[in-house]
């Protein structure tokens, strides 16, 4: 694998008012967070202070990844407990082990990727996953990838590829065996244009940042809001999230961007489909809108401990 430091072009100016600089102070704290790698994370159920109906643990104010599953239209989440299902009415059910999602995504139907440390039954596995496989709706994972080696807080899967990013490495897999090594840059969230495989856009701690070269270089996205969450979707629109928790949305590959709603807290996770956008907030709430970002309503909320 090649290593590439990519420096990020682009004028600074706009960013300089004490507004923005507290929003990139924001925006440095997640990058930093998702930094903290290759510590070892035995997740037990007795020690959870929330729980579902059925007694699984489940924190909200812990969801590293937000899914929707074209099978049925399901709400995935994957946090420090597992995957679960957040069903309409608000109501929570785990499904498969208990383990540690550090990141995750939905590849297909049924199909789910994750990576991140062992639950408690897990205690002969490595501190670090590697990239893991669902094929049957997240009741059980298979490794692929770099078991004991990467633990990725940023998982993006399309055009049969998958994208990670760990420990400040941007990483390419068309197998999902073996990997590439793209640049060396930190984000705190990624998403892959529905039309090109090799294009990509990136929150970084400098602003929105694009690729066109599958990740091997990156610039700045001119006049784009500061954001810390970012998808595309399968219609083309990008949907971001800034510090603040309003949302923001382009219809021309981020040319030029309309600020809509606000969630209502800090964003933790996103998802989007059409005009469905849930946000997954780091005060145990995901809301959802169906009006493409311009309002939200609470679909689960965290009971108060």
């Amino acid at each position: 694998m090649s290593s590439r430091t990519t420096p990020l072009a682009g004028s600074t100016d706009a960013r300089s008012s004490p507004q923005v600089r507290r929003a990139l102070l924001a925006v440095t704290a997640a990058l930093a967070a998702a930094a903290v790698v290759g510590s070892v994370v035995l997740i037990d159920n007795e020690d959870s202070d929330a729980t579902t109906a059925s007694g699984a643990p489940f924190g909200m104010a812990h969801v590293h990844g937000l899914g929707i599953d074209p099978q049925d239209g399901a709400l995935l989440a994957g946090t420090h407990y597992g995957a679960f299902r957040v069903d309409q009415d608000g109501s929570v059910e785990q499904v498969g082990p208990t383990q540690d999602f550090m990141g995750f995504t939905v590849a297909g139907a049924d199909h789910y990727l994750a990576s991140g440390h062992p639950g408690a039954d897990q205690a002969d596995a490595p501190s670090n996953l590697g990239l893991i496989e669902s094929t049957d709706g997240g009741m059980s994972w298979d490794s692929l990838s770099l078991r004991g080696e990467a633990d990725f807080h940023t998982l993006e899967a399309r055009h049969d590829r998958v994208y990670g990013h760990s420990g400040g490495r941007l990483m390419l897999s068309r197998d999902r065996k073996t990997w590439d090594e793209r640049a060396s840059i930190s984000i705190a969230d990624l998403a892959v244009s529905p039309d090109d495989p090799d294009t990509l856009v990136a929150t970084t701690e400098q602003g929105l940042s694009v690729s066109a070269d599958g990740g091997e270089s990156f610039t700045l996205v001119p006049d784009a809001p500061l954001m810390v969450l970012v998808t595309w979707t399968d219609e083309g629109a990008i949907v971001g999230v800034d510090p603040q928790g309003a949302v923001h949305v382009s219809g021309d590959r981020g040319t030029s961007w309309e600020r809509r709603g606000t969630v209502g807290g800090q964003p933790a996770a996103l998802a989007a489909a059409a005009d469905a956008v849930y946000v997954a907030t780091a005060d145990g709430q995901i809301v959802e809108s169906t009006d493409g970002g311009r309002t939200f309503d609470v679909r689960y909320q965290e009971a108060a401990r």
